[in-house]
Parts: C-alpha cells; sequence; structure tokens
C-alpha cells in the first residue's frame, strides 16, 4: 500500500519556512544552469540567424573565420558566373563582393574601447539578405566615404549617430544610416562601400564572396565545380552552416564554465536539501512508526519521503526557470572568440533546456533526499513510537 503523494506536499506545506528556504537554494542553482545554457543558446541562434540558407560563401580554402580569408579578383569573377548563381530581373548576378576588417570604438556605458566589425559591401548585399532594413538615412553612396550602422553598435558606441564622423584607415567617414538587422550578428557590424573601404585598408583582395542561390540544392553542383578547376582555392559553405560554426568556440567556453559552476554550487544545494529532510526525519518518528503500525512498508515510507525531495526539486527548479525566463528580455555582448570582435545577443529560452533544468532539478532532490528517505525507512516500528 502506497503512502498517498498528498501526505508529501501537505509535509512540505506543514514546514513552510525550510521549504522556502531549500527551494530557494535549488532555484538559484537551476537558474545558473538555465541561464548558461541560454547564453550559449542565445549566442548561437544569433549566429545562424545571421545566414540564410539560400546564400552560398566563397571563402579562401580552410578560413574559419572572414577576416583570415582572402579570395582575389579574379576568383571572385569566376564564381560570379557559375550558372547556379541567382540573378536579378536585369540578370545581373546576385553576388558581393565583401571586405571584413576589424576596428576599435569606444564603448557608451564605459568608455573602454572594442574591436567592432567594418563590412566593405556593394547593392546586392542588401538585396541577397532581404530581411535588413534602414531605419534611418540611406545607404552609403558608392564612391563616398560614407558608411550606416548596425541597429546594435549604434546603441552601444560612441560617435555612430547619424552625421557623426568615424576616423579609421586614415579617413574620416560620414555616418549617412542605420540599419535594423534584428537579432543577427550583422546588426553588430558597420557597412560602407566595399571600393572606398579597400583603398584605405590597403587590400587587393576580397576577404569572401556572398551569392544567392538559384536552388538552395546547387551547394554540391558549385563545391564540384570548384574542385575541377585549379584556378579556385576556395571553399564554398552555406552561410547559415559557417556563422553556426562562428559559435561553436564561444558556446561551447560558455557551457564549460557554466556547468562547472552549476556542478558546485548544486553540491551546496543538494546538501541543504539533505538537511531539510533528516530534519523532517527527526521530528516525524512518531508519524512513521503510526504509518507503520498502519501498514505501510518500509517501500512505501521510503517513496514518501523520496517524493517530498522530488517535489522540493520541482518547487526549486520552476524557481530558476521562471527567474531566468526574465533574462529573455535582455541583451547581452562580448568577443566572439573566433572574430575577435563585439558581438551583441541575446539569452534564448528553449523547450530543451527548460526540460534539461527541470531534469536537473529533480536530479538535486532525489540525490539530497535519498539518504534521509533510507533512515526513514529503516525505521522498526517500536523504536519508532519509543523515540517519539
Amino acid at each position: 500500500m502506497a503512502v498517498p503523494l498528498s501526505y508529501s506536499i501537505r509535509n512540505l506545506a506543514a514546514r513552510r519556512v525550510t521549504t522556502i528556504f531549500t527551494a530557494g537554494g535549488m532555484a538559484l542553482v537551476v537558474f545558473v544552469f538555465a541561464a548558461t545554457l541560454m547564453l550559449a543558446e542565445g549566442l548561437r541562434q544569433t549566429l545562424v540567424a545571421t545566414g540564410s540558407p539560400r546564400n552560398v560563401l566563397f571563402l579562401r580554402q580552410g578560413a574559419e573565420a572572414e577576416i583570415q580569408s582572402s579570395v582575389s579578383r579574379d576568383e571572385a569573377a569566376t564564381v560570379s558566373a557559375f550558372p547556379e548563381i541567382a540573378t536579378d530581373t536585369a540578370g545581373t548576378p546576385l553576388v558581393s563582393n565583401e571586405l571584413v576588417v576589424l576596428m576599435t570604438l569606444p564603448r557608451k556605458d564605459t568608455g573602454a574601447v572594442s574591436n567592432v566589425v567594418i563590412r566593405g559591401t556593394n547593392a546586392n548585399s542588401l538585396a541577397i539578405r532581404p530581411d535588413i532594413r534602414i531605419t534611418s538615412g540611406r545607404t552609403p553612396a558608392p564612391g563616398k566615404y560614407e558608411i550606416m550602422v548596425g541597429n546594435s553598435i549604434a546603441k552601444r558606441f560612441r560617435g555612430t549617430a547619424m552625421g557623426n564622423m568615424l576616423r579609421f584607415g586614415n579617413r574620416n567617414w560620414l555616418v549617412v544610416g542605420h540599419f535594423d538587422a534584428g537579432n543577427t550578428g550583422f546588426a553588430s557590424e558597420i557597412w560602407g562601400d566595399i571600393d572606398q573601404l579597400m583603398q584605405a585598408f590597403r587590400r587587393n583582395a576580397y576577404s569572401l564572396v556572398a551569392a544567392r542561390l538559384a536552388d538552395t540544392a546547387n551547394l554540391e553542383t558549385i563545391e564540384k565545380r570548384i574542385a575541377a578547376d585549379p584556378r579556385l582555392t576556395l571553399d564554398a559553405v552555406r552561410e547559415t552552416v559557417f556563422y553556426e560554426k562562428q559559435s561553436e568556440m564561444m558556446a561551447d567556453f560558455l557551457r564549460v564554465l557554466g556547468i562547472s559552476l552549476t556542478i558546485i554550487f548544486s553540491l551546496g544545494a543538494m546538501i541543504g536539501a539533505m538537511i531539510t529532510m533528516y530534519s523532517s526525519v527527526a521530528s516525524r518518528t512518531a508519524e512513521i512508526g503510526t504509518l507503520r503500525a498502519l501498514g505501510f512498508t518500509r517501500k512505501a515510507i521510503l517513496t514518501a519521503f523520496l517524493m517530498e525531495s522530488v517535489f522540493l526539486g520541482v518547487l526549486g527548479g520552476l524557481g530558476g526557470l521562471i527567474g531566468a525566463s526574465l533574462l529573455n528580455f535582455l541583451t547581452f555582448s562580448t568577443t566572439n572568440f573566433q572574430t575577435f570582435s563585439d558581438l551583441s545577443f541575446q539569452f534564448a529560452l528553449t523547450p530543451a533546456i527548460a526540460t534539461s533544468s527541470m531534469i536537473f532539478a529533480v536530479t538535486m532532490g532525489i540525490v539530497g533526499g535519498f539518504l534521509p528517505a533510507i533512515q526513514a525507512a529503516r525505521m522498526g516500528i517500536v523504536d519508532a513510537l519509543r523515540q517519539s
């Protein structure tokens, strides 16, 4: 015969103070656990959202970041002529030759400088990334020292307001526009005319070529063309895949750091749960003796006390998740280890993270309550009633 679950719940309610403090400690641990996973997931989602499955990037073979890549003008002209590349209504290939360099800008809040991505673009850059829209001003005019600034950069860095001048590459650049790139990496960039930026930074080669595929299935054909042409020392990578890889190193670092901290904190939470349950067992020896006298087995007693501990874990898990869900409204910025540039992104709470957090919380409850539950189950009827 099993002890009703309501018995375990009522006992937790009867000891409100200890229940609240123990569940609160577990909630803090779950909060750290969930926040770490949300941070890594937010970084991954931001960089994946930066790309489109319809776009392909041509980069130097083996280049893991845009700033490491170099594509000659001849190579760019060759890949632009591939028939698998989409064209506009005038028949012009939707290809964007781009330069990616870094510069430093002071932050508005602290004044400390951080690396910011400068991307040289042409008219097709916006055509192949239709989700980017101009929110104020206009796009930089070809042949002029003009730039437009991503919304995330405009919020966090000095000198990026409309009409301001930024100096880099030994030239002064006029801010003529702001653009909204949503929750993507492009929002943390500054765009200017490709030809002017290549002159300013004395570059003869592009960093990459971005192109719109006529069909998403065309990538394999393009890879075969490149492999068969000895003039091309390039990799063709789907844009979403490339930017997802950009997140791997930083996301792995965040996960390892966060989970290490969580394990340390969870030891304290489990000890707290154990103390609470031992205290509960010690104060209820008469109850345990009575339950045994009424015919409840040792297994039923063990299950009942273990369920109390599980309920503590559930309460802590729910509290931690509710607190972590508020982080969805915050934006976090850090240096991407792979590009060494500042990147802004939001925490992301997914069903998988919520499930993992609840499993973690319940596990803490089971581990913390196991030994006290065994102690309760091993009590003899006579001894329990005598101790009372």
